[in-house]
């Protein structure tokens, strides 16, 4: 697998994450949603100024930090993956840091841009592109749009469960979107296949630095 494969994977995913959630900022007011299939997958616009899943460190210099981190990890991400590459890695490998490098990225664009480029969503208006006033934001204070919602499962938990018994509950209750997915497929197939990823490529090393027997 060559490196502008590997870019190749990156743009396509970026360019899906960003359209989508272009289109759900210009479109959908905070909290509206649109049920693709009853009970359990819902498109539900909400935004957060973390991490993946709602996460996040607190305060404004808690966003910069996180915002200055993902762009550090995104830049190394890139130098990386071109040592990956020429290393001659597992061709899944190398998919699966395409996918968590384009994830990142992607949650970098919205923290870095979205609050200059679009006015504040809430409950009843819609967010406008490029507002007159400027943005709801300044650089590096921009935050995710997340859509991606699967309650697969609602309803009240056992009495006999420990602690939660009787509890309302929701299964699977974060709020994603692409780049998040992106991530996260790339890191779960990491450690499910890491064994096929890593054990060709460190025997090819090892039959590499073996000394070759010379003949008489």
């Amino acid at each position: 697998m060559k490196y502008r494969h590997v870019i190749w994977i990156v743009v396509l995913v970026l360019v899906v994450d960003q359209a989508l959630k272009f289109w759900i900022k210009t479109h959908m007011n905070f909290s509206q949603e649109f049920i693709i299939f009853p009970n359990w997958f819902r498109i539900h616009f909400t935004e957060n100024p973390g991490m993946a899943y709602g996460l996040e460190l607190g305060g404004e210099w808690g966003k910069v930090l996180l915002t200055l981190f993902r762009l550090a990890a995104v830049v190394i991400g890139f130098k990386y993956m071109k040592t990956l590459v020429k290393q001659q890695h597992h061709t899944g490998l190398l998919i699966c840091g395409a996918l968590i490098l384009a994830g990142a990225a992607g949650n970098l664009i919205d923290s870095m841009f979205y609050g200059l480029i679009f006015s504040e969503t809430n409950f009843y208006d819609v967010a406008t592109f490029l507002p007159k006033g400027g943005g709801y934001a300044s650089f590096l204070h921009g935050k995710v749009v997340d859509m991606l919602y699967f309650p697969v499962y609602r309803g009240y938990l056992p009495t006999w469960i420990p602690f939660k018994g009787g509890d309302y509950f929701v299964f699977f209750n974060p709020i994603f979107n692409i780049a998040d997915a992106a991530i996260s497929v790339g890191v779960i197939t990491i450690l499910v296949f890491q064994k096929r990823f890593f054990h060709k490529h460190n025997e090819k090393q090892s039959t590499e630095k073996e000394p070759v027997a010379v003949t008489k």
